[in-house]
């Protein structure tokens, strides 16, 4: 099953558009468990698992496990998801850019070493950085777009033939990359004007949407901007509001709950 199958199959299984990121960070995971990377497998083994029934996608971070030298426990964790949760989407968020023999080493280790089923790609290098990626049959390529950080207007918005970048960069994915394999979109939800735009242009191309939770984005702005024909279309990222819902020992049974709140919340205002 290819990147788009397995998602739409995830939204329907799951009744949900929740992605759940995992970004673990020492300094905000339970005491015990941030002092060593065994100590990280075990949180985020737990988060999933605590939320995997409201959750159509995962979304490990490989910053915050590099940073720890915890890339064993990554790939554990990655089998863990396809294992014991098979229906969610794993996306790997590398936000990877390169050209030729090291792109294609990066598309290897996306989906051949962590076997993820999507990786995100900064496609500011042009097509033929992606290319490696799109190579991969079946696997989701994940280009940035309209990103949510506060300061990506200062190139994403620049005007390029009359219209800002990240609208080219929009067509680009549906009128080009699309026919070379499976496309996604990262568009923030802290932008939702822009997001309905980015919509408008890539019909029902589905969309990581970050943003949501700690970044202040709002859910039912989110929803109703960038939702496709059928009402679904978006993996809605949310990390830090669910993985630290508690420091304590209750930190999977909180985490369970944000996640259903969330989810929740999500589907009120589809």
């Amino acid at each position: 099953m290819g990147f788009h199958d397995k998602l739409r199959s995830a939204w329907t299984a799951t009744d949900s558009m929740l992605c759940v990121g995992l970004d673990p960070d020492p300094a905000r995971m339970p005491a015990g468990l941030a002092s060593d990377p065994e100590g990280v497998f075990e949180f985020c083994a737990g988060i999933v698992d605590a939320t995997a029934h409201v959750a159509c996608a995962f979304k490990p971070q490989i910053a915050y496990f590099a940073a720890m030298r915890a890339e064993d426990q990554l790939e554990r964790l990655c089998a863990h998801i396809r294992d014991r949760h098979p229906h969610a989407v794993l996306v790997l968020d590398a936000k990877r850019g390169d050209i030729g023999p090291t792109a294609e080493k990066y598309a290897d280790e996306a989906f051949r070493r962590y076997e993820a089923d999507a990786v995100t790609v900064n496609p500011y290098l042009g097509t033929d950085s992606l290319e490696p990626f799109l190579a991969h049959a079946g696997k989701g390529v994940i280009v940035l777009c309209r990103t949510s950080n506060p300061g990506s207007g200062d190139f994403q918005s620049l005007e390029v033939n009359g219209e800002p970048l990240y609208e080219q960069v929009a067509r680009m994915a549906v009128d080009r990359w699309s026919s070379l394999g499976e496309i996604a979109l990262v568009v923030g939800a802290t932008y939702p004007i822009e997001l309905a735009r980015v919509r408008a242009i890539v019909g029902d191309l589905p969309l990581l949407v970050p943003g949501i939770g700690a970044q202040g984005g709002d859910v039912e702005a989110t929803v109703r901007a960038g939702r496709d024909s059928s009402g679904r279309g978006m993996m809605i990222n949310s990390s830090r509001a669910i993985l630290y819902a508690s420091a304590g020992d209750d930190w999977a049974a909180a985490a369970r709950v944000a996640a259903e709140t969330t989810r929740a919340q999500i589907n009120a205002s589809a």
